[in-house]
């Protein structure tokens, strides 16, 4: 069984970049290319985290940090993002939208287009792995 982590904790983040190095290939629905930087409020770390998903040439990115160049940057909360991202619910991420509990900055469209796509998780092997190493 593989070591839990707290989303967005540093063990987490290199855990998840393990992930997707291993299993990231072919990941890209039929969108192309999508890169989302992320701001997460409200962590249990006493700070904002940075964080970055999508699909580049064909594979899955998600790692630390912001990428150059982002189609869109999303903010939200942390207990947002997680039910998001990990739990893979993306009708709490409309209800947050909604509510304005999600900021988004940049191609709108393009987000849209690959959430309709199945965004990130054209991958469900992935998704499961990362979902196993998250508290």
């Amino acid at each position: 069984m593989s070591e839990k982590h707290a989303f967005l904790s540093e063990g987490w983040i290199i855990a998840v970049e393990t992930i997707v190095t291993e299993q990231g290939a072919g990941a890209a629905g039929p969108h192309g290319n999508v890169v989302v930087n992320l701001i997460v409020t409200d962590t249990p770390f006493g700070e904002d985290k940075q964080f970055h998903m999508g699909t580049v040439d064909g594979g899955a990115v998600m790692g630390g940090g912001h990428r150059e160049n982002p189609d869109v940057t999303l903010t939200t909360d942390y207990v947002t993002a997680k039910e998001v991202f990990v739990a893979g619910n993306p009708q709490a991420g409309m209800q947050a939208f909604m509510s304005g509990k999600v900021k988004v900055q940049g191609d709108m469209t393009k987000l849209m287009a690959a959430q309709a796509g199945g965004g990130g998780g054209g991958n469900p092997e992935m998704q499961t792995a990362i979902q196993g190493i998250t508290e």
